[in-house]
C-alpha cells in the first residue's frame, strides 16, 4: 500500500475512535500493520520513578511482563528514556544494540527476550499543558527505514492528539464511579492492598485491580495514590 494512502486510512480509523479502549484497539492494529506486537502510551518518568506500571497510560503489553519488569525495578536502567529530557527525536532500539555490560541491562535483555520483544520505537509527544509523553511500539520486526519512521511518527502524533481530545472531554464531564469502585477506593485510602480488599469483599485481587484501573481511567489518574487524592479532592470519598 502506498505510504500516504496507508497513513490516511490509519489516521481516519484513529479519528473515529469514540473511547479509550477503542482508541487502543485501533493503535494495536497500527502496531501490527508495521510489524510490532505491542503499543503503549506512557508519561515521561520523573527522575525518582522506577516503576513502568506507574508511567503507563495505555498499553497492550502483557501484565506479566510489566510485573516482572517492575519487580526488578528495571526502568531506572533504561538507556533511552533519559534522552527525551533533552531531545524530541524518535528513538529506535534493538537488543543487538543494547550494551549488556551496563548495570541492569542483562536483566532487561532477559525479560525482553522472554516476552519476544527484540526491538522497538519510541516517539516523544507533548500535551497542551506541557506534560511529556512517549508513544512506544515494541515487538520483533525489521528495523524501520527512515520512510517508515516518518510515517509512523506522523500517525503517532495524530493518535496522541486524538487521545488528548478524549481526555480533555472526560475532564469536563467525568464518568461516574460505580458504588463498588468507590468502595474499593475507600479501602485503598485506608492503606489496604488489593489482596486485603479482596478478602474483605470476598472478591479476587484481580477483580479489585480491575475496579481500581477503571476508576483510574475514569478520573484520568496515573496511579492509585493520585486516584485516592483526586477522589478526596472531589469529595467522592471522605
Amino acid at each position: 500500500m502506498i505510504t500516504l494512502e496507508r497513513q490516511s486510512l490509519l489516521s481516519k480509523d484513529i479519528s473515529a475512535a469514540e473511547s479509550r479502549p477503542r482508541w487502543l484497539h485501533v493503535l494495536q492494529g497500527v502496531a501490527k500493520e508495521f510489524g510490532y506486537a505491542h503499543v503503549s502510551l506512557m508519561r515521561l518518568p520523573r527522575p525518582e520513578e522506577d516503576l513502568l506500571s506507574s508511567t503507563l497510560v495505555e498499553t497492550t503489553l502483557p501484565i506479566r511482563f510489566i510485573r516482572e519488569f517492575d519487580q526488578m525495578r528495571l526502568m531506572r536502567h533504561c538507556p533511552l528514556l533519559p534522552k527525551f529530557e533533552h531531545s524530541l527525536m524518535p528513538q529506535r532500539w534493538s537488543l543487538k544494540e543494547l550494551d549488556a555490560e551496563q548495570t541492569g541491562m542483562d536483566s532487561i535483555v532477559t525479560v525482553l527476550k522472554q516476552f519476544g520483544i527484540h526491538n522497538g520505537l519510541l516517539i516523544p509527544t507533548n500535551s497542551l499543558n506541557g506534560d511529556r509523553h512517549v508513544m512506544r511500539f515494541d515487538g520483533h520486526c525489521d528495523h524501520p527505514s527512515q520512510v517508515i519512521l516518518n510515517e509512523l511518527g506522523m500517525i503517532a502524533l495524530h493518535a496522541f492528539d486524538v487521545y488528548e481530545r478524549m481526555r480533555r472531554a472526560e475532564m469536563v464531564t467525568p464518568r461516574a464511579l460505580t458504588k463498588r469502585e468507590l468502595e474499593v477506593i475507600r479501602w485503598t485510602s485506608q492503606g489496604k492492598t488489593s489482596a486485603e480488599i479482596g478478602q474483605i469483599l470476598s472478591l479476587s485481587d484481580h477483580t479489585i485491580n480491575a475496579y481500581l484501573n477503571n476508576a483510574i481511567r475514569k478520573l484520568d489518574c496515573v496511579n492509585r495514590t493520585q486516584l485516592v487524592a483526586k477522589s478526596i479532592r472531589l469529595k467522592l470519598i471522605s
